[in-house]
């Protein structure tokens, strides 16, 4: 069977497709593919557009690896397993009457994808999920499960929240929780002067901040999402005729059908998008968490995103929009702007700095090289750290001076994958061999 990753970037063609049904059958499958000096990775959602998941010799399909499995109300966590989808484990909390702190803006990935790249969210008190594990399990290298926690092998529990999928297979994690809450979003367009002067002030009076610049323009759409006090105040979310004809028909199949046009007639893309920009009207809604936090997104896209440090992150944003405006690059895709506090997690992305992330998409049928290529150099010039599974051209020896835990990381992976039966090019690239 031939495996691709969702933006098409990535193929594969691995010997052996194993669906594994529990963390035993993970274990069998590693011990055979070290004995035979093979790899073997377990391949969720696929939605990472690098190559961190494509599968060497075995493949590993981890859908009956789903469901939650513990909750403990009084420590306040929920265990599931790893091959559970993010929007499944947001619709079972919701019917716990619990919650995620912060997410990211999709909800398709595995958990153990999604964690092990170091998907975020924007503001909050915690960015990213892997900020949120209070503990996991993982099959590693030997065919060992090992169970980390604060209290057990801690060492393996700080180090493998982002693992890159490079310590072993996670098989469940464990997440800190919170009682359900509502968040009311309110979404507008601004002019760039004004998100820009006044994106400070937002970013400290919102508990969730997101900006979307459109290229070729000084429009851009401000969406601020904030917690409702009363924890008993009624949702009042979209109607549904406006939840289908904003989400799914315009942000969607039009988008989608124009992005698509464009490509084949890119000078026109400067005034499709100063039309699309100029079509956004504000709207305001709330709802439970998850369902403002995530969107459907069918359109199939290409994507890059660094982390900057969050005092200089405006300015490169500017210098990213100067660099832009100076070449004959056309882009049909907001860029997307967002904000977290710093974290401990020693491989994320907002490891030790708040950070400001700066995300470029164009459409899969566009060429994004030539358009990521005129903004990586900015953002490497600033001290960014590229998302682990999103488009970008570090190797090694450029990230190691980034992360003061590399070493660490490095040692551990020594340690649980002694013989690379995780390895593939994409891990040989960003850790070295």
């Amino acid at each position: 069977m031939e495996w691709r990753n969702w933006s098409h970037l990535e193929t594969a063609r691995p010997s052996r497709v194993v669906r594994v049904p529990d963390a035993d059958a993970v274990a069998a499958e590693v011990r055979r593919a070290r004995e035979r000096r093979s790899t073997v990775k377990m391949a969720g959602s696929s939605h990472s557009f690098t190559g961190i998941a494509v599968p060497g010799e075995t493949m590993l399909v981890p859908d009956a690896l789903s469901g939650i499995v513990a909750v403990d109300r009084d420590a306040m966590t929920v265990t599931a397993l790893a091959g559970t989808r993010l929007a499944d484990l947001n619709a079972g909390l919701e019917r716990l009457g619990l919650s995620l702190h912060n997410m990211g803006d999709i909800a398709e990935q595995t958990l153990a994808g999604a964690v092990s790249t170091g998907t975020h969210g924007t503001g909050g008190l915690v960015g990213g999920l892997a900020g949120q594990l209070a503990g996991l399990e993982l099959v590693t290298g030997t065919g060992e499960l090992v169970r980390a926690t604060p209290e057990e092998n801690p060492e393996v529990l700080d180090l493998a929240r982002v693992g890159l999928g490079a310590l072993g297979v996670l098989t469940t994690v464990t997440f800190r929780v919170e009682p359900l809450f509502l968040l009311e979003a309110d979404e507008r367009p601004m002019a760039w002067d004004e998100a820009l002067a006044t994106y400070d002030e937002m970013a400290a009076s919102s508990h969730h901040l997101d900006l979307y610049w459109f290229p070729h323009t000084h429009r851009t759409l401000v969406k601020r999402n904030d917690r409702l006090a009363d924890p008993l105040a009624q949702a009042r979310p979209l109607p549904r005729w406006r939840a289908w004809l904003d989400d799914d028909l315009l942000a969607n199949t039009v988008f989608g059908a124009v992005t698509a046009a464009a490509n084949r007639v890119p000078a026109a893309i400067p005034r499709v998008n100063q039309v699309a920009a100029r079509a956004l009207g504000p709207r305001t809604y709330s709802d439970v968490a998850h369902r403002v936090f995530t969107t459907p997104r069918r359109v199939v896209f290409r994507e890059m995103e660094y982390a900057v440090p969050r005092e200089v992150g405006l300015e490169v944003l500017r210098e990213c929009r100067r660099v832009i405006d100076a070449s004959d690059v056309t882009v049909s895709f907001p860029v997307e702007v967002r904000s977290t506090p710093a974290d401990d997690v020693p491989l994320s992305t907002s490891s030790g700095r708040d950070s400001l992330y700066l995300a470029f998409h164009t459409h899969r049928d566009a060429d994004h090289r030539r358009y990521f290529a005129l903004v990586e150099p900015v953002l490497r010039a600033a001290g960014g750290r590229p998302h682990w599974g999103k488009l970008h051209s570090c190797t090694a020896a450029d990230l190691a001076p980034l992360y003061p835990r590399f070493p660490d990381f490095l040692a551990l992976r020594d340690r649980l994958d002694p013989d690379r039966v995780f390895a593939n090019d994409y891990l040989r690239t960003v850790l070295g061999d």
